[in-house]
C-alpha cells in the first residue's frame, strides 16, 4: 500500500498489523453496548480497537451513546440532548452499567485505538476537547455519518486520523467505476481511510477493484458491520484492511489477531 503524505502525524492508530479489528460498540455478549463493562470484554480478548460513538447531553459532556434517544437502550422516549450527565448516570442499562463519558473511556483504557463516531453536530466540540485533554488525538479516529459533524470535529484535532462520509465515499466509488481518477482523488482528498458497507447506494463497495485503487491511493479500507466468519474471510480475502464487527471474539479466532 502506498504510504499516504501526513500519515505520521497519526501513525500511531495505523501502527498494529492488518487486520483491524473493531469492536463495534464493543462486545455486547452478557454485557450492554457501548458501556465500559462491554468494552472491557471486548479488550479482554485481545482486540486491539474500539468502536464507539458520541454525543452531547444537555450540559455539553461528551457521551458515549449511539441512538438519539432511549427507546432502544432503556425504554424511555426521552432524547440524550434532552438529559443532564447526572440524569443519564441514573439510568440502569443492565449488568450494573450506565452511561459513560468519552473522558472516562479514554482515561479507563488509556492504551486503547478508538474509533469514534460524532453523532451529533453538537457533540463535535466536547469530544474533540476529551481527546485533547487526555493527549488522546494520535489514538482516535474520526468518522461520522455526515461531512459536516466530520469536518468539525478534525478542525478541533489537528493532525488527527479520519474516514470519508458516505457522500464522499459515494463520489469514490461512481469515480472508480467510471475510471474518472479527478474525481476519486477529490473525493478522498482529506481522509485517510474508507469505512463502508459491503454495498451502498446499489453498488458494490468491497470490491477487489475499489480496494486496490483505494490503496493506491495509500487509504484503508474497513467493511462494516459483519458477523459470520465466512463473511470476514470473504473480505479479508479480497484486500480489506479491517472489519467493523459485534463479534470481535469470532474474528479474533478467525485471524488469530489477539493481541
Amino acid at each position: 500500500m502506498t504510504k499516504r503524505a501526513g500519515r505520521a502525524d497519526h501513525s500511531f492508530w495505523f501502527e498494529p498489523g492488518l487486520p483491524r479489528l473493531l469492536a463495534h460498540r464493543g462486545l455486547a455478549i452478557d454485557a450492554p453496548e457501548n458501556t465500559l463493562l462491554a468494552f472491557l470484554k471486548a479488550l479482554s480478548l485481545g482486540a486491539t480497537y474500539l468502536e464507539t460513538d458520541v454525543r452531547s447531553t444537555r450540559d455539553g459532556v461528551a457521551i458515549i451513546c449511539h441512538d438519539p434517544d432511549l427507546i432502544r437502550v432503556a425504554k424511555r422516549n426521552v432524547k440524550v440532548s434532552d438529559l443532564t450527565l447526572k440524569e443519564l448516570r441514573a439510568i440502569d442499562l443492565g449488568e450494573g452499567q450506565t452511561f459513560c463519558t468519552l473522558a472516562e473511556v479514554l482515561e479507563a483504557f488509556p492504551d486503547v485505538r478508538l474509533n469514534i463516531d460524532v453523532k451529533s453536530l453538537d457533540a463535535a466540540r466536547p469530544a474533540a476537547a476529551a481527546i485533547l485533554k487526555a493527549g488522546a488525538t494520535k489514538r482516535v479516529l474520526i468518522t461520522s455519518f455526515n461531512e459536516k459533524r466530520r469536518r468539525e470535529t478534525v478542525r478541533l484535532l489537528p493532525g488527527v486520523a479520519s474516514s470519508a462520509a458516505p457522500h464522499s465515499i459515494l463520489l469514490a466509488v461512481i469515480g472508480v467505476h467510471l475510471r474518472l481518477a479527478a474525481l476519486v482523488r477529490f473525493a478522498v482528498r482529506n481522509v485517510d481511510v474508507i469505512q463502508a458497507p459491503i454495498r451502498g447506494a446499489g453498488i458494490r463497495i468491497a470490491s477487489r477493484r475499489f480496494i486496490a485503487k483505494m490503496h493506491a491511493l495509500g487509504l484503508e479500507v474497513h467493511i462494516f458491520t459483519i458477523n459470520d466468519a465466512p463473511t470476514m474471510k470473504r473480505l479479508l480475502d479480497l484486500g480489506v484492511d479491517g472489519l467493523f464487527t459485534d463479534r470481535v471474539d469470532v474474528a479474533i479466532t478467525l485471524t488469530g489477531t489477539a493481541s
